[in-house]
C-alpha cells in the first residue's frame, strides 16, 4: 500500500480479493479468475462492479449459494457453437474459458457464439468484450441479471438491467467499447451508494410501490428506471431471449439475487459472440478507424472506451484509491 494508506498497487488489490475468496470456500484457481475481474473493474472506475462486490461474493461462497470450488466445462456442439455450463459457480472461470476458445472458433469461420447458462454476476461486459477486440476480435455480449424492471406499462420487475456490449478493435490504437446497462443507470452504481449511506438522485428508480424515490435502500427493494422508456424494456427482452432462452440459463425473474447470500443459485446466462473483422474481406479495420477519427475530430466528442482505458493506464501507473474501510472489511473475511 502507498504512503497515504488510500491507493493500492494492483498486484496488492489482487492478493486482498484473493485472501478474502480463498478463506470463504473457494478453490485458488477460482479466486483468481474472480480477482482478475474485479480488479479489471477498478482499473476501469467501475467499482460498483470491483472491491465492493468482495464482502457478498465471499458470503455467496461460505454458504453454499456459490460453488467456489466449480469447474466449468465448454461443450462445442457445433463447429462455431460452445454451450457452457458454468456449474453455479462464479462466472468469470465460464468467461475465461469462452475468450480462450471463440477468438480460434470465429477466426476460422468468420464468427463464432458461445452461451453460459447455471452461471452468475459477469461485472463489467465491457471488459470481456474488450478482450476480444484485444484478440482483434469483434466482440458483443449480452447477459441477464435478477429481475428488477417491469415491462413498460407494467407493476411487476421480470426483467433485469441486462447489459449489452460490444468491442471493435482499431489499428494502433485502444478499441471502440460501448457498454451500456437497460436501466438508466447500472444497479451497482445504488448498490455502492446504499453502501456509502448515499442519496440517489431522482428518476434512477422506483420503490417497491412503483414511486420514484433518492432512498438507495428503497430502490434496491423496488424497481430500475429502465433506459429511454418502452424501447429500454423492449432491449431487456431481447437479452432475456439471447442470454436465457437461447442458453438454458434462468430467465431474471427466476433468479435470486446476486448480492446477498439468500436463496438459491441464480443460474444466470451470458451469450458471447466473436467476428472476425476480416470476414467479409480486409476493409473493415480502415474503416473502423474512419469512424473513430470522424469522432475524434468533433469538438465535445469522445470514442467510447477511450477514457476508462486512460483511467486503466493512470491506475496501473499510480495506484487504485481504495476506501480504507473497505479494506478493512475484506481483510476481516473469513478471519
Amino acid at each position: 500500500m502507498t504512503g497515504d494508506g488510500t491507493r493500492m498497487r494492483p498486484d496488492e488489490v489482487r492478493v486482498l480479493i484473493c485472501g478474502a475468496l480463498e478463506r470463504s470456500n473457494v478453490s485458488a484457481t477460482n479466486a483468481q479468475s474472480v480477482a482478475n475481474a474485479l480488479l479489471a473493474a477498478e482499473l476501469t472506475g467501475q467499482s460498483g462492479h470491483g472491491l465492493r462486490r468482495v464482502g457478498s461474493y465471499a458470503a455467496q461462497s461460505a454458504c453454499g449459494k456459490v460453488d467456489g470450488h466449480a469447474v466449468p466445462q465448454l461443450d462445442p456442439s457445433r463447429s462455431g457453437a460452445a454451450r457452457i455450463d458454468a456449474a453455479n459457480g462464479f462466472a468469470y472461470p465460464a468467461l475465461d474459458l469462452a475468450l480462450d476458445w471463440l477468438p480460434a472458433a470465429a477466426g476460422s469461420q468468420g464468427i463464432a457464439i458461445a452461451g453460459i447458462t447455471r452461471s452468475h454476476h459477469c461485472g463489467v461486459a465491457g471488459v470481456v468484450v474488450e478482450a476480444l477486440a484485444e484478440r482483434q476480435m469483434i466482440g458483443l455480449m449480452f447477459a441477464n441479471t435478477p429481475a428488477a424492471m417491469a415491462p413498460w406499462g407494467g407493476s411487476t420487475a421480470i426483467y433485469g438491467t441486462n447489459p449489452i456490449a460490444c468491442a471493435v478493435p482499431l489499428p494502433g490504437s485502444d478499441p471502440i467499447t460501448i457498454d451500456i446497462s437497460l436501466s438508466k443507470v447500472a444497479r451497482g452504481k445504488i448498490m455502492a451508494a446504499r453502501q456509502k449511506n448515499q442519496a440517489i438522485p431522482e428518476g434512477w428508480a422506483f420503490d417497491a410501490e412503483g414511486r420514484p424515490t433518492t432512498d438507495a435502500e428503497a430502490a434496491i427493494a423496488g424497481t430500475m428506471a429502465p433506459m429511454g422508456d418502452a424501447k429500454g424494456t423492449v432491449l431487456a427482452l431481447m437479452v432475456e431471449l439471447l442470454s436465457a432462452g437461447l442458453t438454458g440459463a434462468h430467465y431474471s425473474y427466476e433468479q435470486s439475487s446476486f448480492l446477498d447470500a439468500k436463496g438459491p443459485p441464480p443460474g444466470s446466462g451470458q451469450t458471447l459472440i466473436a467476428i472476425d473483422p476480416q470476414a467479409f474481406g480486409d476493409d473493415a479495420l480502415p474503416r473502423f478507424a474512419a469512424m473513430a477519427e470522424m469522432i475524434s475530430g468533433m469538438d465535445g466528442a469522445r470514442i467510447p472506451g477511450h477514457r476508462r482505458q486512460a483511467m486503466k493506464r493512470d491506475h496501473l501507473a499510480n495506484g487504485i484509491a481504495v476506501d480504507p474501510a473497505l479494506i478493512a472489511e475484506i481483510e476481516a473475511i473469513g478471519t
